[in-house]
């Protein structure tokens, strides 16, 4: 099993973060009455994902790494359902949710992965400083 210097070099993180961007980008133009609302919610569930797996990747036991990296999966799935009503709503075309869509699966999918790999560091009894 190889081992992470930063949690930057973890892909889960670096897809967390272009969702982050991306979602960032739409909020800019969605109406201004939305800015304490959806665009607000949005921004927040979104930004959560990559500092969860920031933070849980700073803790150095698996079993807090894997709670934080849980939490930035909630939040994933959080910034779908945002994602969802702001289709529901008509501020986002059919084209762009997609494109959305896509990137948040992928990430879903890599976070899982993750998730999987410090799990089996865990179970393989490998320290968490030292090891994933």
């Amino acid at each position: 099993m190889s081992s992470f210097v930063s949690f930057e070099e973890i892909e889960a993180y670096k897809l967390a973060r272009d969702f982050r961007k991306q979602i960032s980008e739409f909020c800019h133009g969605l109406p201004k009455r939305e800015s304490h609302r959806l665009t607000d919610q949005m921004i927040r569930a979104s930004r959560s994902v990559p500092a969860n797996i920031a933070e849980g990747f700073g803790r150095h036991h698996h079993q807090e790494n894997l709670q934080f990296c849980r939490q930035a999966r909630g939040s994933l799935v959080e910034s779908l359902e945002h994602l969802n009503c702001a289709l529901d709503e008509g501020y986002l075309t059919q084209e762009r949710y997609n494109d959305l869509r896509d990137l948040q699966a992928k990430t879903w999918k890599v976070l899982n992965g993750y998730i999987a790999y410090l799990q089996k560091c865990a179970k393989a009894g490998v320290p968490g400083k030292e090891g994933c």
